[in-house]
């Protein structure tokens, strides 16, 4: 009897489930060996050199911690410590006080991975905040303060195109509400009015005029300005939170817009939720002023702190957001200090201004906002610096006078973030301790190996051979899925993404069982086994595809218009429908294909 090998034409599938699976697996591996605790070591000044090594497991060791290694780069160092969150914390209190404030410790991890997993650039999967303990936020995003930031920037452009045009006995004035500018003119200038007001609308589109009597008319923003007003306020909130996440070292931190005008930031795996806080919700900004001149018509006041009363323009020759890069350092006398490097806007002004004003002084203001007694949020400003140009200048300048070497990092990476339009506040505030997470962690496993358990058990139970291809594919499923969450560079595990996992792992079941009851169909009809096969994968492919496709969508919406935990459930769930795709249809057909033949041909010889 003539023997039928299918292998030659399954080659290539072989082939693509086997570099597949490869891949994949080796990205799986770094999850099960988890991460080690670590600390970043950086110097305030980037001209100043690092300790050496031997010194950084000197002073960790102070406090009998064992170094596992550690890893120097240009910029910093990172030290991989054999500890709990405790041992952590203590290591790092240490090394503060040895290096003092001349270097930054931050909290960190690092892979516990064999090296060259990790030399291939393979990681754990990252952890959410349920899972891994951190910060949660959730801020406000005070629009109306920031329109009425806008409408008193509008007045102050409205009075200055009065002086300039020599509009005498005219006034603007902002209304009680703070929500319009009020407008009053004598009779004989109501012409006039209107080339201010064209004026105006060509330096701030979206503001509209309405007449409310001969000498009197009103100034405010429209409603489609303000709509996009408010929408690009929350874009450029959700950037400048993003960026300084980003220079707090955070890479898996979760940033989004939560109803109108709240977003919530999820920080994993941070262990001073302090350091977050004041940087995440400083709403801090820098603008650079030229004294007033005498009869400046909207001039504002400042006193520094000698108490000198300054007055200073009404605009400033340029803000923050010209900023491109800010770093912290000190002079020559060791006082604390911050270079700032502009862009090319803020660059040629301030070259323009400088060789015009030689010899006279810039001031430098730092404002923020803060909630006062009656819980009203109002805006304080200081003056930081007062200083002499003494000579034409370009992109790059240092402020200087800074009250310590954290306030000047701090600043820096304020600015090197960028300033924040709207004032924000923190509405909540939540710590999850690590302890909580690495229980969740064990449920989650558990509730994972108890689901894959019975099914593994009732498909070889109830399908024999056919089970165990079944259970062969669903566990290259589980590893499949694993690896891509891994490679992946913005997926999270969260506890609901778990719950994600026991569901993928009913799918792909669901995928196999469909499929063998179309071949057991065929095989009653009086089919070969190699038809029934072929039958049955073609037959129910369609219907596999359906429900996965619906499936996906839904998966896709949640994924769009989620946050938090329901985020991280449909993220694993898209990805586990790809992967059950994958192994339950493509690498189940080629497993079938290849064994269930020979097992029958051997059946027909032990007959015969």
């Amino acid at each position: 009897m003539r023997k039928t090998n299918a292998k030659p034409k399954y080659t290539w599938q072989i082939l693509v489930i086997i570099v597949t699976v490869i891949i994949l697996g080796l990205n799986a591996i770094p999850t099960f060996y988890g991460n080690h605790n670590a600390l970043l070591v950086s110097a305030v000044n980037p001209t100043q050199s690092l300790p050496n090594t031997q010194t950084l497991r000197n002073v960790v060791q102070q406090q009998s911690i064992n170094v596992e290694q550690i890893i120097n780069s240009e910029s910093s160092s990172k030290i991989v410590i054999d500890g709990d969150d405790d041992a952590l914390l203590a290591a790092q209190t240490q090394l503060k006080t040895t290096l003092g404030d001349d270097f930054q410790v931050r909290l960190g991890s690092q892979s516990a991975a064999p090296k060259w997993l990790q030399g291939m650039g393979m990681s754990p999967i990252k952890l959410g905040l349920d899972l891994s303990g951190g910060v949660l936020f959730v801020l406000e995003v005070d629009t109306n303060k920031a329109d009425q930031e806008r409408l008193g920037n509008a007045k102050d452009e409205a009075l200055q195109l009065i002086h300039d045009n020599g509009l005498r006995g005219m006034s603007v004035k902002l209304a009680d509400s703070q929500e319009k500018i009020n407008l009053h003119f004598l009779t004989h200038q109501a012409s006039q009015v209107k080339t201010v007001v064209n004026e105006l609308q060509q330096r701030l589109p979206g503001i509209t005029y309405t007449a409310s009597g001969d000498r009197d008319g009103t100034l405010v923003f429209s409603d489609q300005s303000v709509t996009t007003f408010h929408h690009e306020i929350m874009a450029q909130a959700l950037t400048t939170l993003r960026g300084r996440i980003e220079e707090l070292g955070i890479t898996e931190a979760v940033t989004q817009r939560q109803g109108q005008n709240r977003i919530r930031i999820e920080l994993p795996g941070v262990k001073d939720p302090e350091q977050a806080k004041r940087i995440i919700g400083a709403t801090a900004s820098l603008d650079f002023y030229e004294m007033a001149q005498s009869g400046t018509v909207g001039a504002k006041t400042f006193t520094d702190e000698n108490g000198r009363r300054l007055r200073l323009a009404p605009k400033p020759i340029f803000t923050g957001s010209n900023i491109e890069n800010a770093t912290s350092g000190r002079d020559e006398m060791g006082i604390a200090l911050v270079n700032l490097a502009l862009d090319g806007i803020g660059g040629k002004k301030m070259s323009d201004f400088s060789k015009d004003n030689i010899g006279n002084p810039m001031v430098t203001i730092f404002s923020e906002y803060h909630k006062n007694s009656a819980d009203e949020m109002v805006k304080s400003s200081k003056v930081i610096s007062v200083a002499t140009i003494q000579s034409q200048l370009g992109n790059r300048f240092s402020i200087t006078n800074l009250d310590s070497p954290q306030a000047a990092s701090d600043l820096a990476l304020l600015l090197r973030a960028g300033s924040l339009d709207a004032p924000i506040t923190i509405v909540q505030q939540r710590t999850i301790q690590a302890s909580l997470g690495q229980e969740n962690v064990g449920n989650g496993i558990m509730a994972l190996a108890i689901g894959l358990g019975i099914t593994l058990v009732f498909m070889g139970l109830w399908y024999r051979k056919l089970g165990l291809i079944a259970n062969t594919s669903l566990v290259l499923n589980l590893v499949c899925l694993l690896g891509l969450m891994a490679l992946l560079p913005n997926v999270v595990l969260t506890l609901p993404g778990i719950a994600g996992l026991v569901l993928t792992v009913g799918m792909a079941v669901d995928t196999n069982v469909l499929i063998f009851e179309r071949i057991k169909e065929e095989r009653k009809r009086g089919r070969s086994n190699f038809l029934a096969i072929e039958t049955g994968y073609k037959e129910a492919f369609a219907t596999i595809l359906d429900a996965n496709v619906t499936t996906m969508i839904t998966a896709l919406i949640l994924l769009s218009i989620g946050y938090g935990p329901v985020k991280g459930f449909a993220m694993t769930l898209s990805l586990g429908i790809l992967t059950s795709m994958f192994t339950g249809v493509f690498v189940a057909h080629v497993l079938t294909s290849l064994v269930k033949p020979q097992i029958a041909v051997k059946h027909k010889e032990l007959r015969s």
